[in-house]
């Protein structure tokens, strides 16, 4: 296994992250699990390392990985945002990122639909990292379902953009009889203020984002783009049922029951019926997900996965 991991971006943090991080994304929480290191991208390291993984940038692609062979004894890839993302670039860069994808020893994915995907670009080896989120001093929601303390409200996802699905999240959150809570994300747009039965959180770091969800009883997130899923994510810690289209493994590990085939809105429409009617129902939901988060994306469960998906 590997002794060190440095992970290679183009945010500005330089070594260790505490556990207590105040912007705990995905990516943060794995390098906290790892002990890993962060090096940003255009800085030369004063060490080597067993592992070096790259997160390429969306908005500059034109990363040469054979650098970092230099000090990494293995140089992975790792994916960011969903797997199609690449084709908005020009024609030089596409070709250049699926080339930089083949040069590296191997790639990590975000869920088991993008192992094809990737394959078929030419990956030999690709590796799923499933997401993982390290809430250092915070409480979770757990068995509030059972005291009906939560309050009558449905949190979607994103904003109403093709990226988020917002729309597709709004049509199935107005369904039932609860308030409609959103978050505001960095697509947001200005009308979006103008919906009526929409209130708008305001940007939030991510401890206070956490914090917050807590409040909130069902989640709604019909997001067509398929990356990291760290909304079914939250919202499980949280003991929150979560509806979701198939195609993320945090959606369909951690909500089984509550996934749908994407676009379809009809089913999605009826599970939030049965969540704010059927008490056995949500419970069962919510029990569900307490478990599966345990199973699958504690950071025990994680580490166990990591050691069995990078075998050598």
């Amino acid at each position: 296994m590997f002794n060190s991991v440095v992970f290679i971006s183009e945010n500005q943090v330089q070594g260790k992250v505490p556990r207590d991080f105040p912007n705990q994304r995905t990516e943060f929480s794995w390098s906290i699990a790892l002990d890993a290191e962060w090096l940003p991208i255009g800085q030369t390291p004063t060490k080597e390392y067993d592992l070096g993984i790259v997160i390429i940038p969306k908005s500059n692609p034109n990363i040469n990985i054979d650098l970092y062979r230099n000090f990494c004894v293995n140089v992975a890839v790792m994916q960011e945002g969903p797997h199609w993302y690449f084709q908005d670039y020009t024609i030089e860069q596409q070709f250049n990122y699926v080339e930089t994808l083949q040069k590296a020893d191997w790639v990590y994915c975000h869920n088991k639909s993008d192992r094809k995907y990737f394959r078929g670009l030419g990956c030999k080896d690709v590796r799923v990292m499933r997401s993982l989120m390290i809430p250092e001093g915070l409480t979770p929601r757990k068995h509030k379902w059972r005291k009906k303390e939560w309050e009558n409200t449905t949190i979607i996802g994103g904003n109403f953009v093709s990226w988020y699905g917002g729309f597709d999240s709004y049509m199935v959150a107005r369904e039932i009889d609860s308030k409609i809570v959103a978050p505001s994300m960095g697509r947001k747009q200005q009308q979006e203020n103008l919906i009526p039965d929409i209130e708008y959180l305001p940007y939030m770091a991510w401890r206070d984002w956490i914090k917050n969800l807590g409040r909130y009883n069902i989640g709604v997130h019909l997001m067509r783009t398929h990356a990291a899923g760290t909304f079914a994510l939250n919202c499980s810690w949280t003991s929150i049922p979560c509806i979701g289209y198939r195609g993320l493994d945090t959606q369909e590990l951690l909500h089984p029951d509550l996934t749908v085939d994407i676009g379809d809105l009809p089913k999605a429409k009826k599970l939030i019926t049965d969540l704010r009617h059927d008490m056995d129902f949500y419970t069962h939901c919510a029990r569900t997900t307490e478990h599966n988060f345990e199973k699958y994306y504690s950071e025990e469960a994680w580490l166990k996965n990591w050691k069995k998906t990078n075998k050598l």
